[in-house]
């Protein structure tokens, strides 16, 4: 996401490198190609302009330090400013009630029920809460066996009424049933349409009045554009909700919806969706994602991914296993497996500073981790646990059992016993000597 932008934007910075000083000329120069970036990422005219216009205000007469550069000066300002325009600061949905309930609304398309799902794990997971879905939506086919399935994926109630096709008393009953059987929290999904028109906005409304939600989210797919700034616009005005969630941010690689929304509706955005996996979503951080954009990574998004996955007590496990050299391939095949839960392999590696820009053209995904993971399994449990028995007759049987070459089962046990190595370095000697032997494999090579 925000690929193309992030292009742009550093070009534009470009103009400034090597000039002395910040001046009326080169910022106006800079700022033409900055709005030229905007217009192309689908952002309005007029939200543009002010963009410029109050980064032009900033920069003149900035005093420059001497160990910063114009151009570098330049990028804090509009990264500043970018999340500003996004909402400066994270902003949390309420669920606070007996039971807190969230009202979810959007268009046909948008990926509200998949949102819901994904929703009700993340409640589940990192909050706590008991969670009931209610599939609220009566009219699109298949969308209530669609939240069952999403539903029976996270493990979390979802109440329907299959005889029922008033959606206002679905809602009322389920949060009665949910008061009553002692649910925390209660994610409606909606009905959409393919357009804004009066008889959605009134059901809507008529949803809002009966159960009095704690929060309204409003949901969009990303990839929509300035069309999703005026379908949010258009629902604001009518359900005054509290928060946007921006659906399909992998397939948007401009990002006018997630630099428009705040400044038109005036209502954080409050989560960005990807993919399909239930995973897959991500509490929205404007100072974070104003970083991703000036390609400065994202550390922090990172370490609290990997945080998620990895329990502290099997770390401590592992630990041991790599400094008594006792890590094995079934260890390696489980890293694996925790890496793949954080999410896709290439947005992962871009959130590291500098990397985005590496990997632009760089095909990877989950996908490339399958022939390593087809060869550890056909292996025995004996060969996992001492690979250094795997010899030729086995290295040939492996290979015929994963589909692969004799050449992939050797790359893979010499990538396996080169990690194995520096790893246990890190664990018992330090970085210093992990550095050392990392020179002398490269020299063996």
């Amino acid at each position: 996401m925000f690929e193309n932008l992030s292009e742009k934007l550093e070009r534009s910075f470009k103009i400034l490198k090597g000039q002395g000083k910040i001046t009326e000329i080169n910022v106006a120069e800079t700022l033409k190609e900055v709005r030229r970036a905007l217009l192309d990422a689908d952002v309005s005219y007029k939200i543009a302009k002010t963009f410029c216009d109050d980064v032009k205000k900033k920069a003149i007469g900035q005093d420059v330090l001497t160990a910063v550069r114009p151009d570098q000066m330049m990028i804090k300002i509009v990264h500043d400013e970018l999340a500003l325009l996004m909402g400066s600061e994270f902003s949390d949905i309420n669920i606070k009630g007996n039971p807190g309930i969230v009202l979810v609304a959007g268009l046909q398309g948008s990926g509200k029920t998949t949102f819901s799902g994904k929703l009700a794990l993340n409640c589940k997971t990192k909050r706590g809460l008991k969670v009931m879905l209610v599939a609220g939506d009566v009219y699109r086919p298949a969308a209530i066996e669609q939240l069952k399935v999403l539903g029976s994926q996270v493990d979390v109630t979802v109440y329907t009424e299959d005889d029922c096709k008033d959606p206002v008393k679905i809602a009322k009953n389920a949060v009665a049933k949910a008061k009553a059987e002692g649910y925390s929290l209660v994610i409606v999904d909606t009905a959409g349409r393919m357009a804004v028109d009066q008889e959605m906005m009134d059901e809507i409304a008529a949803i809002k009045g009966a159960v009095n939600p704690t929060e309204i989210l409003f949901v969009v797919d990303a990839m929509t554009g300035q069309d999703a700034v005026e379908t949010a616009k258009a629902f604001n005005d009518r359900l005054d909700f509290d928060g946007v969630v921006l659906t399909k941010m992998d397939g948007d690689t401009r990002g006018g919806a997630a630099l428009s929304i705040k400044a038109v509706v005036n209502k954080p955005i409050k989560f960005i969706s990807s993919g399909e996996k239930m995973e897959a979503l991500d509490v929205f951080h404007p100072k974070r994602i104003a970083d991703r954009i000036l390609g400065m990574g994202d550390v922090v998004t990172l370490v609290e991914k990997a945080q998620e996955q990895f329990d502290e007590e099997e770390a401590r496990k592992l630990h041991k296993k790599l400094a008594k050299d006792q890590f094995t391939l079934s260890d390696f095949y489980q890293q694996i497996q925790q890496i793949k839960k954080m999410g896709n392999i290439k947005d992962l590696a871009s959130m590291i500073p500098g990397m985005a820009k590496a990997i632009k053209d760089v095909d990877i995904d989950n996908n490339s981790f399958k022939s390593i993971e087809a060869i550890i399994l056909s292996m025995t449990l004996e060969e996992r646990e001492n690979p250094q028995i795997i010899n030729g007759s086995r290295r040939r049987r492996i290979a015929l059992g994963s589909g692969t070459t004799v050449v992939e089962v050797n790359r893979l046990l010499k990538q396996f016993e080169d990690t194995r190595k520096i790893m246990k370095t890190v664990a018992g000697g330090g970085m210093k000597n992990a550095m050392r032997n990392m020179g002398a494999l490269r020299r063996r090579r």
